[in-house]
């Protein structure tokens, strides 16, 4: 396979845009991050990375919390919109019509039309150059009824959520494979010896 060689760039994808809020139920806002993931298991560690000159960014520095919203493709226009206009001239739980509810271990609303919302509490934050990293604590996380089964397994296939790859949005398509599918053994099928075969014996 022939490459091109292009200088160093943000070209991991795909990323998940997510919903973040921050603030309070009062005075509130949402922005759209796909540079985020998980940093650690136990415990639980997040980040989020945002640009100093956003109107999250300080927000989240004063308030050392904010909640990651998992978007659906339902909400990806929202997730756009979220993510162009500036919380300082719009509200935008107003304007995209999302519904705040109040988190439990934070001040700040997660969004109800989200299937996951997760908690967040900031450990650190480490200045890298364009942005600033937010380094969060996983206080809990919040999941759709609909998605769990009756066993209590998660089933994140029927989220419906978006990914996003080089300026293009996309929803999660069909499951190609588990964890550790890779290595399983192949089951072998023992030979059962009909009654015929017995007797012939």
């Amino acid at each position: 396979m022939a490459k091109v060689t292009w200088r160093g760039g943000a070209l991991i994808s795909p990323l998940p845009p997510t919903m973040v809020s921050c603030g309070d139920m009062e005075n509130s806002n949402i922005i759209t991050i796909g540079w985020t993931g998980i940093t650690n298991t136990i415990p639980p560690k997040t980040y989020i990375s945002v640009r100093p000159s956003r109107h999250s960014h300080a927000i989240i520095k004063e308030k050392g919390e904010f909640i990651i919203n998992l978007t659906p493709s339902n909400l990806v226009k929202e997730a756009d919109y979220c993510g162009i206009y500036t919380g300082k001239k719009v509200d935008k739980f107003a304007k995209c019509k999302l519904t705040k509810v109040k988190g439990t271990e934070v001040d700040c609303p997660m969004i109800e039309e989200c299937p996951l919302s997760i908690e967040c509490r900031v450990t650190d934050i480490i200045s890298l150059g364009s942005h600033d990293m937010f380094m969060a604590d996983i206080l809990c996380v919040h999941v759709d009824e609909s998605l769990i089964d009756k066993e209590g397994k998660l089933h994140l296939d029927k989220a419906h959520l978006t990914a996003y790859a080089h300026g293009e949005y996309f929803e999660l398509g069909k499951k190609i494979g588990s964890f550790g599918f890779s290595t399983k053994k192949k089951k072998k099928h023992k030979k059962t010896t009909t009654q015929k075969e017995k007797t012939q014996k």
